[in-house]
């Protein structure tokens, strides 16, 4: 059984002082020294566990965050009275107004106890907001693993403008009637669309082809890559919350209200391996940062595509251990890239997933209410003074900016300048001989 304690509200200061305390209690294996930087959202190696996150507007004045745990990332101990496996998590939500500056709407928390099932592999909970019609809000969430001392964060966009966008909608598999987090289907999944609000008579699907450009390199100063066509099929379909639906055509799908409503719900058909690359096409593909058109088009049209892959890759190894490191480190790159970043696209063609394949995860992430900054540490600066020493840190920056999208709240586009210095041509050149690109270890793998 699992059991969920002091699911209530307090007042704003009360709630500080109470994580505060269960903080300052805790030892934490991150140190942090710039309390602004969020870079560990996007380092794999420094979160034990990554929750996943979904919102629905329930009616005018609630909403409600849903967080899934997966089993295989918690830990169980039965060190406890009943002596069976459980865990312990406290999540803890601020929830801020973005439409009036960032101003504090709600907070709330919630202690909760999870006994281990053998055979089940996710574990949900719900916390219920408080919101207003017509507003943006951020949720500030953070989640506390109190056996094992550790913390998460997360940021979850949405927003309350419309009763026909994305957060009026819940997905649900149409076997097991389990919650879906993410929008990504695959080719023989049937799932359920529940409309949150009054039943509609019918829905509209609208099928747009899949997206492929990726961007071009950081150097160029260049507009954006998006979708600039319209759907292929409008298909409209009587409404029901039972209706079992099948997404079987690689692209993106839109479910509207009406027809000549853009807003809606978003459900993506980006392969059935996908975010995993286990093919030589989804492996050569994201080689186009690195290789150059007919390069990759050669690749793509080989007879033997994996043997034309190893080969590249040989060659830019030097020898099979080097391009074995040099394939484990590129190809976990994309992989984290289609987990963080995938909007109506792969995640490894967005720009953030370009920067975050070449160069590594930032070392430095700063998150304002419309975008984000990633910093490269630069090589230390030491200069003399007489004496004394000085060392300087310097970063390379990136700046990101949210975009509105009616298939996404996960999309962002470069902010690219003339005075962007991107060091692209010597990180590329860098690991064609070889040598994962570092600005601070140009040298080493």
């Amino acid at each position: 059984m699992n059991r969920g304690y002091f699911l209530r509200r307090v007042p704003g200061s009360v709630t500080v002082i109470l994580i505060l305390a269960l903080l300052s209690s805790c030892t934490s294996s991150r140190i942090v020294i710039d309390p602004k930087d969020l870079s560990y959202l996007y380092n794999p190696t420094k979160n034990v566990f990554s929750p996943r996150y979904n919102v629905i507007n329930a009616s005018d004045d609630r909403s409600e965050l849903s967080v899934k745990f997966f089993a295989n990332q918690l830990f169980f101990s039965e060190a406890n009275p009943q002596g069976i496996p459980q865990s312990e998590m406290l999540i803890t939500v601020k929830l801020y107004n973005i439409t009036a500056g960032r101003m504090l709407a709600d907070t709330a928390f919630y202690n909760i106890t999870i006994t281990r099932e053998e055979s089940r592999q996710e574990y949900v909970y719900s916390v219920p907001l408080k919101v207003a019609p017509g507003k943006e809000y951020m949720a500030e969430v953070k989640i506390v693993d109190r056996l094992r001392r550790e913390v998460v964060q997360a940021f979850v966009p949405f927003n309350t403008l419309s009763y026909n966008n994305r957060y009026n909608f819940r997905a649900l598999g149409h076997f097991a009637r389990n919650p879906l987090f993410n929008p990504v289907v695959k080719s023989n999944e049937f799932i359920n669309l529940v409309y949150i609000k009054n039943p509609p008579d019918s829905i509209y699907i609208s099928y747009y082809k899949p997206f492929i450009p990726i961007p071009d390199p950081p150097s160029m100063i260049l507009p954006e890559k998006t979708i600039d066509y319209g759907p292929d099929t409008i298909i409209p379909l009587p409404y029901s919350d039972t209706l079992p639906m099948n997404f079987r055509e690689k692209g993106i799908y839109q479910v509207t209200l009406k027809k000549d409503i853009a807003d809606g719900y978003t459900i993506l058909n980006l392969g059935d391996t996908y975010p995993e690359l286990t093919s030589p096409q989804t492996m050569i593909e994201p080689l186009a940062y690195l290789a150059g058109p007919s390069e990759l088009d050669s690749l793509l049209k080989a007879a033997r595509p994996k043997a034309a892959l190893d080969e590249f890759w040989i060659k830019c190894g030097g020898n099979i251990e080097k391009a074995r490191e040099l394939i484990r480190i590129y190809y976990t790159r994309v992989l984290y890239a289609n987990y963080y970043f995938t909007s109506y696209k792969e995640g490894w063609r967005t720009e953030r997933g370009m920067i975050y394949i070449i160069y590594g995860p930032p070392d430095k992430v700063y998150k304002t209410n419309d975008g984000e900054s990633w910093g490269y540490r630069k090589p230390v600066i030491r200069s003399r003074w007489g004496t004394r020493f000085t060392v300087q840190d310097d970063y390379l920056f990136f700046t990101f900016k949210k975009k509105e999208s009616i298939f996404s709240d996960n999309d962002f586009y470069l902010s690219r300048n003339e005075s962007l210095i991107t060091f692209w041509a010597q990180a590329v050149a860098s690991w064609r001989r070889g040598i994962v690109f570092r600005l601070d270890n140009p040298e080493g793998i």
